[in-house]
């Protein structure tokens, strides 16, 4: 799927991108996604903004129609830095649905394929950077290892207040990853990643649940994923989140849904460390105490598999 196919089936209202200067070739795109972001889209800016680099990077600011003001601010933004900031007004008319809800897929899609440059990094707009040289670093890292397609480092996970809960990966051992480890589980905090722009996206990308864990394994299917154990950005959970506002049980089954649809977005090549992983987490479930109600949607969670199975 290239962008002429994305905006010919997706778009039906067309998008307006604001009036900039943005340096024609940037090294690195910034592909922020924001909607209803009106208490955290300002952090998510100035910490892309105080990047400190030897080289050009854009940002790609995908504003989907927001009820609040978050409108206002990434138009104020984008006039005080046209050279830096790209901005998209977004219509709902050309969301995508996923599972029945309202997504930011058209958003994110629109984002990567408007990318001029050579690598892309990502910040949804309720996360944000903490270090002024973290571009710089994984630019660095990539442009002097080129088996490596993506990297990553530690990140903070706060509340909405900007209190430290825990680190995402309590600083992982293992520097060097590759697809299989991501289909025991996502590890990658979206904030943290810079890949190169040589990614080939299927038109099934656009109905995944997680595009973030499936564009992890993209990456990982072309090179090597590099982790730095810096702590270098934050993920904020709050009530609007995603993921975030899911609680523990719920969080492990959503788990189990989009490993089911990895696999087959992945034409079953790793289907037996899909399987593997779903297991795993449905005996986690098992062995915790639960209420009589998750307990069923446990049990539906094991007869799925098995008919799975059986069927594969």
């Amino acid at each position: 799927m290239d962008f002429t196919n994305f905006k010919n089936k997706f778009e039906k209202v067309p998008i307006v991108e604001n009036n900039n200067n943005v340096f024609k070739k940037p090294l690195v795109s910034v592909c922020v996604q924001t909607y209803q972001h009106v208490d955290f889209i300002s952090e998510c800016l100035d910490g892309i903004l105080m990047q400190q680099t030897d080289f050009p990077f854009e940002i790609l600011l995908g504003e989907d129609e927001s009820t609040d003001d978050t409108k206002i601010f990434c138009e104020y933004y984008a006039n005080k830095f046209p050279e830096k900031i790209r901005l998209f007004y977004h219509k709902r008319e050309n969301n995508i649905i996923i599972n029945g809800k309202p997504s930011g897929r058209f958003n994110m899609l629109y984002n990567l394929f408007s990318s001029k440059a050579k690598y892309i990094a990502l910040c949804e707009g309720d996360d944000y950077w903490t270090d002024p040289l973290k571009l710089q670093k994984q630019v660095d890292f990539l442009e002097n290892n080129l088996e490596y397609n993506m990297c990553f480092h530690e990140a903070e996970i706060v509340n909405e207040k900007n209190e430290l809960i825990s680190l995402f990966n309590k600083s992982k051992d293992i520097a060097t990853y590759n697809l299989i480890d991501f289909t025991k589980m996502n590890f990658v905090s979206t904030a943290s990643s810079l890949f190169r722009n040589n990614i080939i996206l299927k038109e099934s990308f656009k109905q995944l649940s997680a595009g973030d864990w499936a564009l992890h394994m993209i990456n990982a299917e072309i090179g090597k994923i590099y982790y730095m154990p810096e702590c270098m950005s934050a993920y904020r959970i709050h009530d609007g989140g995603v993921w975030s506002s899911l609680n523990h049980n719920e969080m492990i089954l959503k788990g189990v849904e989009v490993m089911k649809e990895l696999d087959v977005f992945f034409d079953y090549k790793y289907h037996d460390e899909f399987q593997d992983g779903i297991e795993n987490r449905i005996l986690r479930l098992i062995k915790e105490k639960e209420s009589p109600t998750l307990k069923n949607k446990i049990l539906k969670k094991i007869k799925f598999l098995l008919k799975n199975k059986i069927n594969n």
